[in-house]
């Protein structure tokens, strides 16, 4: 399964789950990092450049948590100390371009900044960063030595950052793709800002890049999307035998409203959606909603174990990894999470059900 500008992306380490039910729960209660002593007032700023730009941009979890799940405490201490690092490696970034602006490394330190903070802002709700990583947005997108690439990603960043749904999004990945219209990756973004919203949309956008001037890659994808919705409002064929036995046959749950959820332990924002997706199946369950998990995992007992502590009570199917995962092929399923509703008749109705789960299930829960 793919991942990138263009591509679904989903975490391939089992830290990326903790990382994100980490990252929220410390949203509420951590506090802007104290700025560490400026190393810029040293006096050798080839020393002082080799030092920032030795130190990792990137967020390292400790290599332990591949195979060992560390508790929450751990990870949210891991976090809180990460999301400090990192601001502090911008401050001296920061201070190292502003006291040596004529450095050849100044500019560097520049975009050091800007990524460090990037990243710590994702562990992060705190106001100050967005503003300050706005505020060096700002500065590098009207600075003519910035190179077309770095522009493009700073873009793209604020589309992550800002567009909070579909119809805020796409007039902002259009104009990337005016600006660059010999990039996949626009193309490539703007097919994935499609797949948030509805089937019909998303296939209007496919067909308008099967047909338009987007690089070869790209049209595949689209392509493959073409395919993949046409499923939308046909009889939806699917037979396993679950993680606890139980034989599961799709069109013996007529007369329900059916849930399939493809997901993963190590997928973060899968783990994300979890209470989201209990919470509709409490509340939907008693008046004929059902679940099926698709799982993405390799690991019977881990994957047993990780549903029980988290009250998943529904039939999971143990697929493994990508080509493994006979269903994620048959169905075409490129990144996780995805959600599949299948009405009361056996037939698939929506494959973006993840906005608005609860009000999509009881929709169908009402047709006859």
């Amino acid at each position: 399964m793919k991942t990138g500008i263009g591509n679904i992306r989903t975490v391939a380490t089992a830290a990326g789950a903790f990382l994100v039910t980490a990252a929220g729960a410390l949203q509420a209660q951590q506090s802007p990092a104290a700025p560490a002593p400026s190393a810029a007032k040293q006096a050798d700023p080839a020393a002082l450049w080799q030092a920032i730009e030795a130190e990792s941009v990137r967020p390292n979890p400790p290599q332990e948590w591949q195979t060992a799940r560390p508790s929450e405490d751990v990870v949210r201490a891991w976090v809180g100390k990460e999301t400090q690092r990192l601001t502090a490696l911008a401050d001296r970034a920061r201070d190292f371009a502003a006291q040596f602006p004529k450095d050849p490394h100044a500019a560097a330190a520049r975009d050091r900044e800007r990524q460090a903070i990037s990243l710590a802002g994702r562990f992060s709700d705190d106001p100050a960063l967005g503003k300050r990583l706005d505020a060096l947005d700002a500065v590098a997108l009207n600075d003519p030595a910035v190179s077309a690439q770095s522009r493009f990603e700073i873009r793209a960043g604020q589309i992550f950052r800002k567009a909070h749904d579909p119809a805020e999004a796409e007039p902002m990945v259009r104009a990337l793709v005016k600006d660059f219209p010999n990039d996949p990756r626009a193309f490539g973004l703007l097919l994935e800002v499609a797949k948030a919203g509805n089937t019909e949309h998303l296939r209007a956008v496919a067909e308008e890049i099967v047909k338009g001037n987007a690089p070869q890659e790209v049209k595949e994808e689209a392509r493959k999307v073409l395919v993949n919705t046409a499923r939308v409002g046909k009889p939806l064929a699917l037979q396993f035998t679950a993680l606890d036995g139980q034989a599961i046959d799709l069109q013996k749950l007529k007369g329900k409203v059916v849930l399939i959820d493809f997901w993963a332990t190590w997928c973060g924002p899968c783990v994300g959606e979890i209470p989201n997706v209990k919470a509709a199946y409490a509340k939907l369950h008693p008046k004929g909603f059902e679940i099926l998990g698709i799982s993405f995992d390799e690991n019977k007992e881990a994957l047993a174990a990780f549903v029980k502590e988290n009250g998943m009570t529904w039939p999971q199917f143990l697929g493994g990894r990508g080509p493994e995962n006979r269903f994620g092929q048959e169905f075409g399923i490129d990144g996780i999470p995805a959600m599949w509703l299948v009405d009361k008749k056996g037939v698939l109705r929506n494959q973006q059900a993840r906005a608005g789960l609860a009000e999509e299930v009881e929709k169908l829960l009402a047709e006859p």
